[in-house]
């Protein structure tokens, strides 16, 4: 299997990512050893250490969270392996100004065998230490085996509190406690959509069938505790927080910190639909989110999924995260103080004593709903034409927008006047889902609505006056010119075929002939344009969209 990744060789994998870190953030980060595996951030004198470590394979976790105001150092193993105890020994010297070092990592056997040893080690020198483990992955045991559980995104927050506490002044036993209390207070609970490749490895740690998912991923590529299809969002807030609240009973008199994390692979827009699924769960007990983070704050390289993590937080937690702190990695989360208050907004939409009428019902309503029942049924053919010359959002546009004109020409008077049924579906269409064509489009019929005469009726030459009155403001607005291989260069030769009287199936095979003719040419305009000479003989997805608008108003008009 060939690896898509962009590395040396495997086995140089971890050493190489420390050099690009230490060579990429000098100010922040240093190496603590002569085989470069611990890294510290710049002494800070008179302050508890807090040393970390794990495997690699997880950024930021864990060396994302040596800084100011969090951990002190880290130990690094090779990826989803505990480092060495003479790894963490390091790091705990380095670490250490006089008052102790905390240990606190994730709860893993081989991490919390080689912390273990290091600390006597670390002992034997003077150097006092005390462990933390965290241990918030609900999915991993029973509550009644809750110390045996990993330490999965959770940990962030903990790193939090911990590094405010040893940057306050506290000492080694009360950062511990205060550690501890965190790490109580968290739990956290995640999905796999997808799984990671080790590059050592060159394969994926487990397989997934179409539209599976794993429910209950550690962050090691394996696999969950059960295999489901792959359901909405809201149903997978619904699991995840059902099972981190049946521990955690929260009510009206909580306060909480959310942290949505995503896998490594799932995009930031899913993350936030994901925390605002939870936060209306949240808030649903009565409780208030105090803060939040939304983004990768614990990865399993480039596995697609995303956990949920919930600290119960009392008035001392809250504070300790809201303290600074800061590293090259870190991206501090948001403070939420008071309930924000969600007012909807109104929208500017004419009354319909507003609306301009006629003394008849104008065509043009009837025709432009009726794309809203044809353009629909295109929508997959637009989506895979669009993706293969642009960013595959066409088919959602064409339809969403159609759908638009339809609800808003709906709720208006059926007399209304033909120039305000332009304005109302430029505007319907432009926003159902905002993109260079809708708003192109949009444009074209703002400028359309000009030329119609509200005190006759709409006729074939009237039609053919909207159509070019479409395509001049196109050319105009987006600089296209028929051979540019855009939807212009099917417009424009319809309305001469039609305003030369060409019958509805005339039309069609014309459209059919066209669309083809149009495909031989390099796309000029657009994302279409940066494939260049790849673009050669693949259909333009706005001119086949154009094509199946005309030939649907050419049916529904009878010409």
């Amino acid at each position: 299997m060939t690896l898509r990744k962009i590395i040396n060789d495997p086995h140089d994998f971890v050493d190489e990512v420390l050099d690009g870190i230490v060579r990429a953030h000098p100010d922040s980060y240093q190496f603590a050893s002569r085989d470069r595996r611990a890294v510290i951030a710049p002494a800070t004198p008179d302050k508890v250490g807090i040393v970390t470590g794990g495997g690699s394979g997880h950024l930021p976790l864990f060396l994302g969270y040596v800084g100011q105001g969090l951990a002190t150092g880290v130990a690094v193993g090779n990826v989803f392996s505990s480092p060495s105890p003479a790894q963490i020994l390091a790091t705990t010297r380095a670490a250490d100004s006089g008052r102790g070092v905390l240990y606190l990592y994730g709860n893993y056997g081989g991490d919390v065998y080689n912390f273990d040893l290091a600390a006597e080690q670390a002992s034997l020198e003077g150097i006092p230490t005390r462990t933390v483990l965290g241990a918030d992955d609900v999915f991993s045991a029973p509550a009644d085996k809750a110390r045996t559980r990993r330490g999965i995104a959770g940990l962030v927050m903990v790193y939090k509190v911990a590094g405010a506490a040893a940057a306050r002044g506290d000492d080694l036993d009360d950062v511990a406690a205060i550690a501890q209390r965190a790490a109580d207070a968290v739990r956290t609970a995640g999905v796999g959509l997808a799984p990671t490749i080790l590059p050592a490895a060159g394969r994926p740690t487990f397989v997934l069938g179409d539209g599976e998912m794993e429910i209950g991923v550690g962050i090691h590529g394996e696999r969950g505790i059960d295999t489901v299809q792959i359901p909405t969002a809201a149903s997978i807030a619904n699991t995840l927080f059902g099972s981190i609240n049946a521990e955690l009973q929260l009510d009206g008199d909580s306060r909480v910190a959310v942290l949505i994390n995503g896998l490594g692979a799932t995009p930031l827009e899913e993350l936030y639909v994901l925390y605002s699924e939870v936060a209306r769960l949240v808030e649903a007990q009565g409780t208030h989110i105090a803060y939040n983070f939304v983004g990768e704050y614990a990865t399993s390289l480039e596995m697609a999924g995303a956990s949920v993590s919930i600290m119960k937080l009392d008035s001392e937690l809250e504070d300790l995260l809201n303290e600074p702190a800061r590293s090259p990695f870190y991206r501090p989360g948001t403070s939420i103080p008071e309930p924000v208050s969600r007012a909807e907004t109104a929208q500017d939409e004419l009354s319909d004593d507003a609306v301009p009428t006629a003394d008849f019902p104008s065509a043009l309503r009837g025709a432009l709903i009726a794309l809203a029942e044809e353009l629909p049924t295109h929508e997959d053919e637009l989506r895979d034409l669009d993706a293969a010359l642009g960013d595959g959002d066409l088919g959602l546009t064409v339809s969403a927008g159609v759908a638009a004109i339809a609800q808003r020409l709906n709720d208006l008077p059926e007399n209304t006047a033909s120039s305000v049924l332009l304005r109302e579906s430029a505007v319907a269409f432009a926003s159902a889902n905002p993109s260079t064509f809708a708003a192109l489009l949009g444009s074209g019929m703002l400028a359309a609505s000009a030329v119609v005469d509200d005190t006759s009726q709409v006729t074939v030459a009237t039609a053919v006056a909207i159509g070019r009155a479409i395509a001049e403001a196109i050319a105009q607005k987006g600089g296209a010119k028929l051979g540019d291989k855009t939807l212009l260069d099917v417009l424009v030769p319809a309305l001469d075929e039609i305003e030369r009287g060409t019958s509805s199936g005339e039309l069609a095979a014309f459209l059919t002939r066209r669309v083809d003719e149009v495909a031989d040419l390099r796309s000029a305009r657009g994302r279409a344009a940066w494939h260049q000479e790849r673009s050669i003989g693949l259909k333009d997805p706005g001119s086949v969209a154009a094509a199946y608008a005309i030939e649907a108003l050419s049916r529904y008009s009878g010409a």
